[in-house]
């Protein structure tokens, strides 16, 4: 186990300042670095009183035994969220205000994290998302060509949605690596924190953080539009007034990336429409129709053997589905028939993607069934598996019974004689 100092020692004055805290960051960071240390998958650390430190490996809580703090209590978590929130007027205020903070928090030689710091049941408690230090390389990720040639189009809106967790925001970093890698363009990226820290190469690039760099995702983002960039990163979709920025300006020549919280890309489109009035509906369904160029759904799921695997379902523009968006769906006319006849463009569905991982033994068919957008059809398209399991038990039975039957009376043999 690895030795911090005393935990009493941690806790820290009620209003922190860098200066007083500085004996207790370095124990601080100890913690940090011996939790991150405790498996290579490591996504997201969590302090709760009651609870030794913990982190998620691979979608599973695991302890990590540290010594004098085998049971975290309220003035430990409290300390730690004082060293974190003294680097942050706002999420001292928004955590005093609101009783919740997000903000970003780096340990030198390490790595950086995403925090948020609540109030739970009268104490704190901490969840961090680990943040590496340099973006993911695009080429490593394996990401289907539907995705990544979104780093080669000129204009328009791609969004990357999926639950929290789900892998969002590397999959726009590697698309913004990739642009950055291949485009001399100038890319703005408006985040709520700053993740992945993106240095110049090709492209130039400007990254604001709300709250320390602007006050909301729509101011920044219509300050964006006077700041001559090709490719704008704007953070989350979060309301009307973004949404309505952002399609803007798709529509006035801009790349624009995005994100939002839906599950699969049909509800994408129906969270993006309903944000607007009724009677606004068919404008809005013609403005997304003709600007929006790719939305990337995401779920992460347990593989077979260990580690997660992400599941990828790609809509992109093209005269069916731009005509699907603009007048709806309805029998005979659906997003999701849309994606499973276009394989050409790049277009893909859940459970498509599903069906293969179960043939190639990626994922188990109970993983696939829990994940599934229709159980019940991918259970119909993996019928034949069924059937081979049943002709493979069948041909065993056989095997087996021929391996069981008598030998013949010549192949006999008694007392070292063949009769």
């Amino acid at each position: 186990m690895h030795d911090i100092s005393s935990p009493s020692n941690l806790v820290t004055p009620a209003s922190p300042t860098l200066q007083p805290l500085a004996p207790h960051i370095q124990s601080f960071h100890n913690v940090l670095k011996h939790m991150i240390a405790a498996g290579h998958n490591v996504s997201d650390l969590i302090f709760s009183p009651g609870r030794p430190p913990q982190v998620e490996l691979t979608g599973d809580l695991e302890p990590v035994p540290i010594a004098g703090l085998e049971m975290l209590k309220p003035p430990h978590i409290k300390a730690f969220a004082e060293i974190m929130l003294a680097h942050s007027e706002q999420g001292q205020e928004s955590f005093e205000k609101l009783g919740s903070a997000d903000i970003s928090y780096g340990v030198p030689g390490l790595c950086r994290f995403r925090v948020n710091i609540f109030k739970q049941r009268g104490s704190h408690a901490i969840v961090m998302r680990v943040i590496p230090t340099t973006p993911p390389n695009w080429e490593d990720l394996d990401l289907p060509p539907g995705v990544m040639s979104s780093a080669g189009l000129k204009n328009g809106l791609v969004l990357v949605t999926g639950p929290t967790g789900s892998g969002k925001s590397t999959t726009l970093a590697a698309v913004i690596s990739m642009i950055n890698a291949t485009k001399k363009y100038h890319i703005v990226t408006i985040e709520d924190p700053i993740e992945f820290i993106h240095d110049h190469n090709l492209s130039t690039i400007h990254q604001r953080e709300l709250h320390s760099d602007t006050p909301n995702f729509a101011l920044a983002l219509r300050a964006a539009l006077r700041q001559a960039p090709k490719v704008i990163l704007v953070g989350e979709m979060r309301d009307r007034e973004t949404i309505e920025v952002a399609m803007e300006a798709a529509e006035t020549g801009h790349l624009v990336l995005s994100t939002l919280h839906t599950v699969d890309a049909a509800k994408t489109i129906d969270r993006i429409i309903g944000v607007f009035p009724k009677n606004e509906e068919p404008v809005i369904r013609t403005r997304l129709s003709q600007s929006f160029r790719r939305i990337v759904s995401q779920r992460l799921m347990p593989k077979v053997g260990g580690g997660r695997i992400a599941a990828i379902e790609i809509l992109v523009s093209n005269s069916r589905t731009r005509e699907y968006i603009e007048k709806g769906e309805k029998e005979g006319r659906s997003i999701t028939d849309a994606m499973n006849d276009g394989a050409l463009d790049g277009m893909q569905t859940f459970d498509k993607v599903l069906e293969r991982y179960i043939r190639e033994g990626l994922v188990t068919r109970e993983t696939a069934m829990a994940y599934a957008s229709n159980a019940t059809n991918l259970a119909l398209a993996i019928s034949d598996l069924d059937q081979d399991a049943r002709d493979a038990a069948v041909a065993l039975q056989q095997q087996q019974q021929q391996d069981a039957a008598p030998s013949s009376p010549g192949d006999i043999q008694i007392d070292g004689f063949e009769r």
